[in-house]
């Protein structure tokens, strides 16, 4: 029971941390990450919040993770992007909604400080073995289906979001570029460290 606890304070902590990441590469008004570039764009284009952009468009890659490994829709995963929605909005409602910035040196240590904390925060859940963000569970499936590395499944995901945020007319620039190959290995490399950590909180507990 003490072990699920601390297993269950990761997984929050992790995608809170996870939208961080994600609400300052947004507001660094560089380009958005491609996943979160189609979030905003359909938010410009259609209405509703980024968050709940995020849970639609998850509901719709757990179909998609679901044909690729011919295997029943992993529903739990819905309880993940309903949390981090919910985190994206709580960032960008009420934390940054007023936040704006021309300095160009400062926006790009936001981009980076967001890259940085997305790729801790998807580490540190992923490590307690809740069921994965469907973008995140797309790379493991991408990884277990066709053998690739972590680091060549996440980028071959984020290239794909990139052309689907191209057609919505969503926040595309420099910073959608570095992050779309920076995010695959900066996840492989805050992936042992942070699994050293997690690893040693769940097993003594």
């Amino acid at each position: 029971m003490e072990s699920m606890i601390y297993r269950l304070a990761f997984f929050v902590i992790g995608l809170f941390v996870l939208a961080f990441g994600v609400t300052l590469t947004i507001k660094a008004n560089l380009g958005a990450g491609a996943w979160d570039a189609l979030n905003v764009g359909l938010t410009d284009q259609i209405g509703l919040t980024v968050g709940s952009w995020i849970f639609i468009v998850g509901i719709l890659i757990i179909l998609l993770n679901a044909v690729i490994m011919r295997e029943a829709p992993k529903v739990l995963g819905v309880f993940t992007i309903l949390l981090i929605g919910f985190f994206v909005d709580f960032w960008m409602l009420s934390i940054f909604q007023d936040f704006n910035t021309q300095n160009i040196f400062f926006k790009g240590v936001i981009l980076f400080l967001g890259i940085l904390l997305i790729a801790i925060g998807v580490s540190i859940y992923l490590q307690t073995s809740f069921p994965a963000n469907p973008i995140d569970q797309l790379m493991i499936t991408l990884h277990q289906k066709f053998g690739l590395s972590l680091m060549a499944a996440k980028t071959i995901g984020e290239v794909g979001a990139l052309l689907l945020a191209l057609l919505f007319a969503g926040p595309i620039g420099l910073g959608t570029i570095i992050i779309t190959f920076a995010i695959g290995p900066l996840i492989q490399l805050c992936n042992p460290p942070v699994n050293a950590v997690i690893g040693k909180w769940v097993a003594k507990t």
